[in-house]
C-alpha cells in the first residue's frame, strides 16, 4: 500500500514539475533523493523566477502623435509603462517623448493594457 502511494505521489509531482516548466522532461526523482530536495529547488528556482517575473506583465502600452515642429507630420511615440492608472501612464509617456526631443505632443492614440 506505501509502495503504490509513494510512487503515485512522484508520478504526480512528476506532472506538476512537467505542467510547471514546459518543454522540460523532468527526471524520476527516486525517494533517496528527497534529502537533496533543497539543493535541487536552489537549481531551479531562479529560472522559474525569471519566467515568472516575464510572465506577470503590469501597465500600459502608450501611443501618442508627437511632433518637433509645428507644421510637421505627426510621428508615432510608443511608450511602455508599468504604471496600472492610464493617466498616469500618460504622464509618463509625455515626459519620455518630450526627453526623446518631441516637444510638441498631438494626442493621444492609443493605451493598451498589457
Amino acid at each position: 500500500m506505501s509502495d503504490e502511494l509513494s510512487e503515485f505521489e512522484q508520478s504526480v509531482r512528476r506532472e506538476i514539475d512537467a505542467f510547471m516548466k514546459p518543454g522540460h522532461e523532468p527526471s524520476p526523482a527516486p525517494a533517496s533523493s528527497r534529502s537533496s530536495g533543497p539543493g535541487r529547488a536552489t537549481r531551479t528556482q531562479p529560472a522559474g523566477g525569471k519566467q515568472s517575473a516575464e510572465s506577470y506583465k503590469t501597465g500600459h502600452l502608450v501611443r501618442l502623435a508627437v511632433r518637433t515642429r509645428k507644421l510637421e507630420v505627426d510621428t508615432v511615440f510608443e511608450h511602455r509603462s508599468t504604471s496600472i492608472s492610464k493617466l498616469e501612464a500618460q504622464l509618463e509617456a509625455e515626459k519620455a517623448a518630450r526627453k526623446a526631443g518631441y516637444p510638441i505632443i498631438g494626442y493621444v492614440i492609443d493605451i493598451q493594457s498589457l
